[in-house]
Order: C-alpha cells, then sequence, then structure tokens
C-alpha cells in the first residue's frame, strides 16, 4: 500500500481541524441566554418609588383640607360656607350659599368678597358685618363658625382657628373669673361684653356697653338681655340676631368672641 506523504497528512489534518471548528460555530445559539431573555420577555416593572414618587397628587392632598359648614338660614335664604385649610391655616374662604334674587343678588356680590378675605385675616369667625348686608353677614359667620370647628375637630386647624362652639371644659376649672371683650363697633355706637367663666363654662353674660339714647336705648333695652340668655345657652358666639337689633346683635357677637378667646387662652 501506498503511504501518504508527510504535507498530505498535515493539510487533511488542518483541514479536518477548520471543519471542527465551523461545525461547532454553527451550533452555539444565535444570542445568550441573557439577550434572548430581554428580547422576548415584557419590560420590567418599575419600582414603587418611581411608580408613585413622593409629593405625588396624593401627597399634595394629604397638607389640605376643605371643609363645609353647616347652612345657616336668614331671612333672605341660607348662607354657607367652604373653607381650605393648609399647614393649619385658613388659606381659602368661599360662600358656595348665599341669598339670590333682586336685591339679594347686589348684596350678596358686594358682601360675600369682604367677608371671605375678613375669614382668612380674621382666622375665625370674628368678623366684621358689611354694612346693609347684616343678614348675609350674620348667616356667613354662623356658617363659617361651624366650618371652623370641624376643622378643629378634624385636627386640621391651627391654633389662630376659632374654638369650638362647646365649652367643655375648654376654659378650665376652678374659681370663677370674669374676662371682658374687646369693644366692637356699630353704627350706632360700640358694645362692649363681659362674661365670668367658672369650671369650665360660661355662667353669665352682661353687655357693659351698648348703644344709648333715644330709639338706640330702647333697642338695646330690648335685645340685650336676650343676647345675655342666648351667649350663656349657647356657650360661644354662634347667637342668633335680635330681630329689630341687627347692628347692635353683630357688635355683642364680635365683643363676645373677643371675650371667649381670651377665656380659652
Amino acid at each position: 500500500m501506498r503511504k501518504s506523504h508527510p504535507v498530505r497528512r498535515a493539510v487533511l489534518a488542518g483541514a479536518a481541524t477548520v471543519s471542527g471548528i465551523v461545525l461547532l460555530l454553527s451550533l452555539k445559539p444565535a444570542a445568550d441566554p441573557a439577550s434572548a431573555s430581554a428580547a422576548g420577555a415584557a419590560p420590567q416593572r418599575t419600582s414603587a418609588a418611581q411608580e408613585s414618587p413622593q409629593g405625588g397628587a396624593g401627597a399634595r392632598q394629604s397638607g389640605t383640607t376643605t371643609v363645609t359648614g353647616d347652612a345657616a338660614p336668614t331671612q333672605y335664604g341660607d348662607v354657607q360656607v367652604r373653607l381650605t385649610v393648609s399647614g393649619g391655616k385658613v388659606v381659602e374662604a368661599a360662600a358656595v350659599r348665599a341669598p339670590e334674587g333682586g336685591l339679594s343678588d347686589q348684596k350678596t356680590a358686594m358682601a360675600v368678597p369682604t367677608l371671605n378675605q375678613e375669614a382668612v385675616a380674621a382666622q375665625s369667625a370674628d368678623i366684621d358685618a358689611v354694612s346693609g348686608a347684616t343678614y348675609t353677614s350674620g348667616g356667613y359667620r354662623k356658617s363659617l363658625q361651624s366650618a371652623l370647628d370641624k376643622v378643629k375637630a378634624a385636627g386640621a386647624g391651627s391654633a389662630g382657628t376659632a374654638p369650638a362652639s362647646g365649652a367643655g371644659g375648654a376654659f378650665g376649672a376652678g374659681a370663677a373669673r370674669t374676662v371682658t371683650g374687646k369693644a366692637a363697633r356699630t353704627q350706632y355706637g360700640p358694645v362692649q361684653v363681659r362674661i365670668t367663666v367658672k369650671d369650665g363654662k360660661v355662667v353669665e353674660a352682661a353687655a357693659v356697653r351698648a348703644p344709648e339714647g333715644g330709639l338706640s336705648g330702647q333697642k338695646t333695652a330690648m335685645a340685650v338681655p336676650k343676647l345675655n340668655q342666648e351667649a350663656v345657652a349657647a356657650q360661644s358666639a354662634d347667637i342668633d340676631a335680635v330681630s329689630g337689633a341687627t347692628y347692635t346683635s353683630g357688635g355683642y357677637r364680635t365683643s363676645l368672641q373677643s371675650a371667649l378667646d381670651q377665656a380659652r387662652g
């Protein structure tokens, strides 16, 4: 048998080696498993922090509270106040209901913007009535106080908001003490209220100053005793105006609120 030439054997061996390498390359996957998985799988889920970043809509809402007070009926229609409280303060006040129709529309348009501004400035229901819109102003104050009470009950109120209606020990227990509110100016003269507080309750209220002379004296004599009784019964400044003595009633409520604030402070 003819012996193979050494060069020929080397060539054949080299060809076999190349063929083996080509065969191995043809069997290797087109892409590694990680690449194939990434190409065919669904996108990776983002983290919770990415889906709901801190400071999103939910977080913003948690710092702001909107509260609507009870509707307060007046001779010309209901008044209802809505408050927006943020960071422990009233940042916006708006009347969502107010007297409508005819002259009432004009008075509402004149009074409500002023009352809204005063509510935010005072951070309480201790605000002045708007001249010419005493009924609307009275209803506004009542609904405003109701909203403030709800804010405080929910724990969202600030130190400057008006105290809740019920005394309920808010004045503290102990011996009786007398507190005089600030004088409230009215069209017919100042009104100033003094209250006596004992064991956490208002036990007496009296007007130490009120309009005097002529018709004003008659209205004072008619209205003040009723207002005194209402103040003790309500344990707050959320009391009704006496018909025919709206200015005196408004001044009484303002000074009464001042006295209550001092007693609680």
